[in-house]
């Protein structure tokens, strides 16, 4: 008589794991790829965002113009209307990074106001946090460079 055995043998299981190894090897890479994506597409919101922030409060407080930090977005030290315009993250300090990304504020004053503004956000590792440098000022419009370098007023506008 033929005993029946229970469970699997040793190359059923290598089979399954081989399967399991090239399904993985299939979606990593897109995985990978779509986060990248995800991060630059969060950075240019939070460019977005601080150009909002700027411009609020600019209006709120005529008295200073622009203000002197991100963190200044966020606490509203200078200026009480500047309070909560810009959340923690953005606004915790100066350089800050989120999604991957670093950003970087500058001011300039003339006569004691804040006239202008710059904001640079580029990737903590290029080709990996995300691909692409996004510049924004005053004017709301944001630049970009496709090898994560900073770019500059002249770069290419998003649409």
């Amino acid at each position: 008589m033929r005993q029946r055995r229970n469970g699997f043998s040793l190359i059923e299981l290598l089979i399954v794991v081989a399967i399991i190894l090239v399904i993985a090897a299939i979606a990593i890479p897109s995985l990978l790829r779509s986060k990248l994506v995800a991060n630059e597409a969060s950075a240019a919101e939070s460019l977005r965002t601080i150009d909002t922030g700027e411009t609020t409060y600019s209006t709120s407080c005529p008295n200073v113009g622009y203000s002197v930090t991100l963190v200044e977005l966020n606490q509203g030290n200078i200026c009480a209307s500047g309070k909560n315009i810009i959340d923690n993250v953005l606004g915790a300090a100066d350089p800050s990074t989120k999604s991957g990304y670093q950003f970087t504020y500058g001011v300039t004053a003339t006569g004691g106001i804040n006239t202008s503004y710059t904001i640079v956000a580029v990737p903590l590792s290029i080709g990996i946090s995300g691909q692409r440098g996004f510049f924004s000022d005053q004017s709301n419009v944001i630049h970009f460079t496709t090898d994560g370098s900073p770019p500059t007023p002249a770069s290419p506008a998003l649409q």
